[in-house]
C-alpha cells in the first residue's frame, strides 16, 4: 500500500475517532456503560460478518479459532471500552483522549516483551512527542477538571482501558500471524466484545431501560458505523 493510502488511512482515524469522545457523551447520559458498548459492537460485528458475507468470504471457523477471537474481542471492544464509558462518565473527555494517546507505546512495548518485536528509539521519541503534543492540546480542558474522588476514578478507568485494549491489540496481532483473515476476525471478535459486555452487564445487574430520543440512537450508529467499523478497518 502506497504511502499517500496510508495516509488517507491515518487521517480517517484521526477524524472519526477524534469526534468519538464527544459522541459517546450521549450515550453515558441514558444508559448504563455496558450495555451500550453491547449494543455499540453487536451492530458493528454484525454489520462487519454481513460485508465478509457479501464479499464471499468464509465465516466457518473451529472452537480454537473462536477462543482466540474471543480474547481479541472481549479486551479490544468489551471491556476496555466499558472502561472508556465509566472514564468519560467522572473526567474530561480529553483526558481520556490523552490516556489513549500512549496506546501506540504501551502496545509496541507489550510486543517486544510478549513477542520480541523489534523496537526502534525512532518510533518511542514519535510515541513520546505525539503524547506531549495531544496532552498539550487537550490541556486547556484537563486543567479545568475538578480534583476529587471522581477524577481518580476515571484516571483508573481510563489507565484500564489503555492496558486492556493492548492485551486486544497483541491479541489481534497474534491473530493475524496465526494466518486468520482479517474482515472475519474483526466481526467475530466484535460479537465476543458485545457478548464479554453484555455478561458483565448481567453480572453488575445493570438495568435494560432503552432510551427514546433520537440523540441517542444518532450517536449509537456514528459510533457503530464510522467510529467502529470504518475506523478498525483502516487502523
Amino acid at each position: 500500500m502506497s504511502r499517500l493510502a496510508n495516509g488517507q488511512l491515518f487521517a480517517v482515524c484521526v477524524l472519526v475517532w477524534g469526534t468519538t469522545w464527544y459522541a459517546i457523551t450521549w450515550q453515558i447520559a441514558d444508559l448504563a456503560p455496558e450495555i451500550g458498548v453491547a449494543l455499540r459492537f453487536a451492530l458493528t460485528g454484525a454489520s462487519v460478518l454481513g460485508f465478509a458475507a457479501w464479499r464471499g468470504m468464509p465465516l466457518r471457523f473451529g472452537a480454537f479459532d473462536h477462543a482466540r477471537f474471543a480474547l481479541q474481542g472481549a479486551f479490544m471492544y468489551g471491556v476496555s471500552y466499558v472502561c472508556v464509558y465509566h472514564a468519560e462518565q467522572h473526567v474530561v473527555s480529553g483526558l481520556v483522549a490523552v490516556g489513549y494517546s500512549a496506546s501506540p507505546l504501551i502496545v509496541s512495548l507489550g510486543a517486544r516483551l510478549a513477542f520480541g518485536a523489534p523496537l526502534s528509539g525512532r518510533f518511542l521519541a514519535g510515541g513520546v512527542v505525539g503524547l506531549i503534543g495531544v496532552t498539550l492540546i487537550f490541556w486547556p480542558e484537563i486543567a479545568k477538571a475538578p480534583a476529587g474522588a471522581g477524577s481518580t476514578l476515571g484516571a483508573v478507568f481510563t489507565v484500564g482501558a489503555v492496558l486492556l485494549s493492548a492485551v486486544g491489540s497483541l491479541s489481534a496481532s497474534r491473530n493475524r500471524h496465526h494466518g486468520l483473515p482479517f474482515w472475519p476476525a474483526l466481526g467475530f471478535g466484535m460479537l465476543w466484545g458485545a457478548l464479554a459486555s453484555l455478561l458483565l452487564a448481567a453480572a453488575l445487574g445493570r438495568a435494560w431501560s432503552m432510551p427514546l430520543n433520537a440523540g441517542w440512537w444518532l450517536s449509537l450508529l456514528y459510533l457503530a458505523l464510522a467510529g467502529s467499523v470504518i475506523t478498525f478497518a483502516c487502523y
